[in-house]
Order: structure tokens, then C-alpha cells, then sequence
């Protein structure tokens, strides 16, 4: 059974478990995530028995700096802008991988690049202290509903590691936004905790979208951030014995007769919505209904990200999703 210790007071111990191969829960502005040494394989094969997750999706590397960053990635002019314009925070940079990095394979999951990510708070500082990249999903199993506390990530993955660092609510609360240069433009990979239009702004050109090749970056598959309840999207009336994830001041139809009701944001804001979005469908889950009903949810800004991860919680559920 997992310790549960406070940022405060949890370093070395968390210090001593890395570098020791296991891996263990760190809070970080995102979600919680599961994380151990990136250079060592066997502690990055503990992330995906410990989660759950398929070999062939990769994971982040998180790094303390750009020093630590440029050692392991080739950053082209347009992904170092973003780096140091949104470094530390909610964006992953995928880039080539650099001859000799200190990556080991399992990371990489086959790709000839490389997710790189620089976090804030006591993630940053354990990586500092250890003087390694860690790599680090999100602390919960494979395909389902993203940990933004300590008692979520305890709930689901607490009988299988040694420690969770509790950090307090997440204040993001949904994953980073994963962006890949090409050419002399950008690819949005994932929508994430970091608003499009943010990086449009700063990078000067229109982020891509679509299709892309394979699987490029973590979070891409289709079926993904699952609760056990089915989902039901854009819903403007509430079926009886449904439970309904609520936006806004305007309710849907019948909700009064919902089995619960969570309401993102009352005010209709969206970084609101994104903070409370993976907490309020696993409360919603735990109430048993069969099917949460969801209200619609304007695309804009962070909209766009608990979209994605709505659409994802929908999908057919014949291919195991893995995390962030």
C-alpha cells in the first residue's frame, strides 16, 4: 500500500524510491502522474505494469531545465520559442531525439523522437534532485479517469506503488497540450491545459490539425480517459436515472430528475471547467449510473481540450486507451 506523504515533506523519500527503479505519484499543474528514472528501462516497464498500458504508446520525459532539455532533444527555432515562452508549464514539445540522449527505448515506445515536458512545483524540484529525466503519464490505470488529487490517485493505484506525493488539488486539471514543428509549422498532437490560441499568439502561425501519421505523442488513442459509466455527448435532456456533467447557468431537460449532477462551471468559464473536469466525472462514476449525460461545451480556449477528452471518454472501448 502506497504512503501518502505532503510535497513538503516528501522529497528524499520520493528521491530514494526513483533512484532506487520505482516508480511512484507526483503532483504536478496538470494531473497527478506515475512517475520513475526515464534512463532506466526497468523502472520506465514498472510505469506500464503498474498503469496498465499498451508498450507501443509512449511517454513524456520530464525535464528540471533547458540544459537538461537540450541534452535529449533537437529543438528547432520554432519549438525553442515555445519552450521559452511557456517552459515551466502545461506544454510537451515533441522533438527529434539527440544522438546519445539518456533516454531509454521503453520511453520512446519505437519513435525516433522524443516528448519533452518541464513542470512546475515539486515535480520539478524531485527531478533536480535526482539529476534525471523522469518519465511520468498520468498516475492512473490505463484508459481511465485522470488522478487531480492524492485520494483519486490512492483510490486507483494506491495498492500497487510505494508513494504518493499529495501536492493538493491540481490546479490545471487537464494534460499538457503536445505540439510537434513541422517544417515551418506547427501540429496540434493533443489539446491539452495550454489554450491553442495561446501558442498561435506567440508562435505567429496557425496550429494544424488532424489526421497524423501513427501515434505520435501520449494520449492519442481513440478510446481514452474512460469512466465505467457509457457517455453521452452534447446531451440537451436528461434520461431518468442518468447522472448529468453540467456547464454553465442553463440546465438541460428533465435534470432535475438526474441520479447527480456536477456542474463544471456554473459561470460557464472554461479553465474552471478544465480544473474540475476529471474530479467531477469520477464522482459523477461513482454514483453507479449507467450513463453520464453531458451538456454541451463551447470549443474555445480550454474547451477545445475537455472536448477531445470527452470525445475520448465516448469511444467504442474495444481498444484499451493509455494515459496522458
Amino acid at each position: 500500500m502506497a504512503v501518502i506523504l505532503t510535497a513538503d515533506e516528501a522529497l528524499e523519500k520520493a528521491a530514494e524510491l526513483i533512484l532506487a527503479g520505482n516508480p511512484i505519484a507526483v503532483p504536478t499543474e496538470t494531473v497527478y502522474g506515475l512517475a520513475a528514472d526515464a534512463t532506466n528501462g526497468e523502472a520506465v516497464a514498472r510505469i506500464y505494469e503498474v498503469k496498465g498500458r499498451p508498450r507501443f504508446n509512449p511517454l513524456i520525459a520530464h525535464v528540471s531545465d533547458m540544459d537538461m532539455a537540450d541534452a535529449i532533444g533537437e529543438f528547432d527555432p520554432l519549438s525553442r520559442l515555445l519552450a521559452e515562452k511557456f517552459w515551466p508549464g502545461p506544454l510537451t514539445l515533441v522533438l527529434p531525439l539527440k544522438a546519445g540522449a539518456r533516454i531509454h527505448p521503453l520511453v520512446r515506445a519505437g519513435l525516433d523522437t522524443i516528448a519533452l515536458r518541464m513542470p512546475t512545483g515539486f515535480t520539478s524540484c524531485l527531478i533536480a534532485r535526482v539529476g534525471r529525466p523522469l518519465a511520468a503519464p498520468s498516475a492512473n490505470s490505463s484508459g481511465r479517469i485522470s488522478g487531480t488529487s492524492a485520494v483519486a490517485v490512492d483510490a486507483d493505484l494506491g495498492a500497487r506503488i510505494a508513494l504518493i506525493v499529495d501536492g493538493g488539488p491540481t490546479p490545471v486539471g487537464v494534460e499538457s497540450t503536445i505540439v510537434k514543428a513541422e517544417g515551418e509549422g506547427l501540429r496540434l498532437l493533443r489539446p491539452g491545459g495550454l489554450a491553442a490560441e495561446e501558442i498561435e499568439a506567440a508562435a505567429g502561425v496557425r496550429l494544424e490539425r488532424g489526421k497524423t501519421a501513427g501515434l505520435e505523442a501520449p494520449g492519442m488513442m481513440a478510446s481514452h480517459y474512460a469512466p465505467g459509466a457509457k457517455m453521452r455527448l452534447n446531451a440537451s435532456a436528461v434520461s431518468p436515472g442518468e447522472a448529468l456533467l453540467a456547464f454553465g447557468p442553463a440546465r438541460a431537460k428533465d435534470a432535475e430528475g438526474a441520479k447527480a449532477v456536477r456542474n463544471l462551471s456554473p459561470k460557464g468559464d472554461a479553465r474552471e471547467a478544465a480544473a474540475n473536469f476529471f474530479s467531477m466525472l469520477r464522482e459523477l462514476d461513482a454514483t453507479g449510473a449507467a450513463v453520464i449525460a453531458v451538456e454541451p461545451i463551447p470549443a474555445a480556449g480550454l474547451g477545445e481540450a475537455i472536448n477531445d477528452r470527452l470525445r475520448r471518454a465516448a469511444a467504442p472501448r474495444d481498444i484499451e486507451g493509455a494515459s496522458a
